[in-house]
């Protein structure tokens, strides 16, 4: 009945990928289908729902890198650079952005195609004002 939106944005927090799962799936779950032809060499920011090992050597062999926290249970921890975890911030304002939008705020649009092609038209929206903005 629940849904989790998963997404990817640039360095400027604009979408370059949106990805839809049940509520119950774990984000780990997901990420490979989100990663999937997305250009290599690139630096990956995200929180700790997305760590496992399988994740992380994905990402390495496509030439990225991850900086991604470790869960606490985990023995090894990892340590990740402050100055770029900050920028997973840029996700969150972009759902705050999304949460402008009345009918995904609210999930009036109880269909799961239905509800993402809203979230891409909105997605498309906030593209085109940030284009706006630069012009």
């Amino acid at each position: 009945m629940s849904t989790k939106l998963h997404v990817i944005v640039d360095g400027c927090g604009l979408p370059i990928r949106v990805v839809l799962s049940p509520g119950q799936a774990s984000d780990k779950a997901v990420a490979p289908a989100l990663l999937a032809g997305l250009a290599p060499g690139r630096d990956l920011v995200a929180d700790r729902g997305y760590d496992a090992k399988a994740l992380l050597d994905l990402i390495a062999a496509q030439g990225g890198r991850a900086h991604i926290p470790t869960c606490r249970d985990r023995k090894l921890q990892r340590s990740v650079d402050p100055e770029l975890y900050r920028h997973r911030n840029l996700v969150e304002r972009f759902f705050n952005k999304l949460k402008h939008f009345r009918a995904i705020a609210t999930r009036y649009e109880k269909h799961a195609a239905n509800y993402l092609g809203l979230v891409k038209l909105a997605a498309a929206r906030i593209w085109m004002r940030a284009y706006e903005s630069v012009s």
